[in-house]
């Protein structure tokens, strides 16, 4: 069958349309397969993110539930022990147990009173019965207003560490005058002073004293009756602790004699030297306990005097042997209130106390041509009873009596001191730490030893004290 050219040509189309959909529909075959596996991968690695992503937020939230409250955390850091400080901080803190320290301190006071009664000019602002007159208007009459600055005070410490124990020093100075300065404004050393460990020279507290036993007052010379001496001393403090405290010493010697109602009578005195060839030996041992302490001292001391004439008429060389026991205390009544007590008693120690006469006392020893006078040590009794009472911060008092006794010697002049009495009563300011003013009244009596003469003295002091201290590391 013979087909036509139209017929021809419609089949021919036909022809190709369905081999390019053949055609087309393996290509789009072919696109799939070459693709599929990729976007696979890709849809696979989107899914585990999202799983990871949601076990974070689930360790989240569970690290927010277990969070503890901040006491919580106060108590575990209490409940957990420190570490261990590292290598830094450990030499830090060696650096800090070695740094030495320098202090400077001191104050500024003024005294202004009236003395009712009538004492040695030289004396002029202190209450020693010792230096009240001897016999009627010796100094003038009644009636003496008095100011000073001699109290005001400068000092330095300092202390160092060291493989020994503490290198400790302290220089220390006033400007109240005495010896051949007497009456005067003008330097005197107190301290200077120096100990490592648990050895210690130079001038300061005697062992014999206990400055503690000193009241709160205004008043500078303090108690008569009670010891109290810088001296210079070689000391061993074998025992420091907080309950206990031993010291012992070796101290400068030195003494004073009376040569009584022989003065003036007896030529060959002149030619009678004092002679020191032993120290003065001293000591304490202190308890120290919850409610306060107490303290016993003793001292042992040689005195000696040599005539260095020709001994052919006269030979008044001698020695004399001083010793001493002061039994010390502060007792806490409570807590606002200290007692302040002492007991002293010895013989030849008049040196250390804090206002007492003549160690060495004439008497009579005639049965001896040789030696018809001799000199001996003169028992002394000193009492020391003080109170200081805290009304508030700002306020304080203390009040007190003290007193001294000596037994005379039957050579020594009937005018002579034997016996004084001192006391005190005042009440303080504090405004700040720092600054202290007040009014104080004082009495004081002198007893003679044989003529029947005393006398009492009546004082009121105001005093103004401005202390200061400035600590340094180096």
């Amino acid at each position: 069958m013979r087909l036509d050219k139209n017929t021809w040509l419609r089949k021919t189309q036909r022809v190709i349309i369905a081999v390019f959909i053949v055609c087309a529909t393996c290509l789009q075959a072919q696109t799939q397969k070459s693709q599929g596996p990729d976007l696979q991968a890709l849809k696979d690695r989107l899914q585990r993110v999202e799983q990871e992503v949601q076990e974070l937020k689930g360790e989240i939230g569970a690290a927010e539930q277990a969070q503890p409250t901040p006491l919580a955390a106060a108590a575990a850091a209490l409940r957990t022990p420190p570490a261990p400080p590292t290598e830094n901080e450990k030499a830090s803190t060696e650096r800090e147990k070695s740094e030495s320290t320098f202090d400077l301190y001191g104050f500024v006071m003024t005294d202004t009173g009236y003395d009712f009664g009538q004492t040695d000019p030289q004396w002029f602002d202190v209450m020693r019965p010792t230096k009240l007159p001897s016999y009627p208007n010796e100094f003038g009459g009644n009636g003496n207003a008095y100011f000073s600055v001699r109290q005001t005070r400068f000092g330095v410490k300092t202390s160092t560490p060291t493989g020994m124990g503490d290198l400790k020093t302290q220089f220390e100075f006033e400007l109240f005058g005495t010896g051949v300065d007497a009456g005067q404004t003008t330097f005197r050393l107190r301290h200077a002073y120096g100990e490592l460990g648990p050895f210690g020279a130079g001038q300061t507290w005697s062992p014999f004293m206990d400055i503690d036993v000193f009241p709160n007052s205004i008043e500078y010379w303090g108690p008569n009756g009670m010891v109290f001496f810088r001296n210079v001393q070689l000391r061993w403090m074998p025992i420091r602790t907080s309950r206990t405290d031993l010291t012992v010493g070796l101290e400068r010697p030195g003494a004073s004699a009376d040569q009584g109602v022989y003065a003036d009578r007896i030529e060959g005195l002149g030619s009678v030297k004092p002679r020191f060839n032993l120290p003065d030996v001293s000591g304490h041992v202190r308890l120290t306990r919850n409610w306060g302490y107490v303290q016993t001292a003793g001292i042992f001391r040689k005195i000696g005097w040599v005539d260095i004439n020709d001994p052919k008429n006269f030979n008044l060389s001698g020695t004399a042997y001083g010793w001493g026991v002061n039994v010390t205390s502060n007792v806490k009544l409570s807590t606002k209130d200290v007692a302040r007590l002492a007991v002293v008693y010895g013989e030849g120690v008049e040196n250390y106390m804090n206002d007492a006469p003549v160690d060495i006392g004439i008497k009579n020893n005639f049965s001896n041509p040789v030696t018809p006078i001799k000199g001996v040590p003169l028992p002394v009794l000193g009492v020391v009873s003080f109170l200081d009472h805290n009304w508030s911060e700002r306020f304080s008092s203390a009040a007190g009596y003290s007193m001294v006794n000596i037994d005379n010697s039957n050579g020594q002049n009937p005018s002579d001191f034997h016996q004084g009495h001192y006391a005190l009563a005042n009440l303080l300011y504090h405004p700040t730490p720092k600054v202290t003013m007040g009014g104080e009244f004082q009495f004081g009596r002198r007893v003679n030893f044989s003529d029947g003469f005393n006398v009492n003295d009546y004082r009121m002091q105001f005093s103004f004290k401005y202390d200061w201290k400035k600590t340094l590391a180096y």
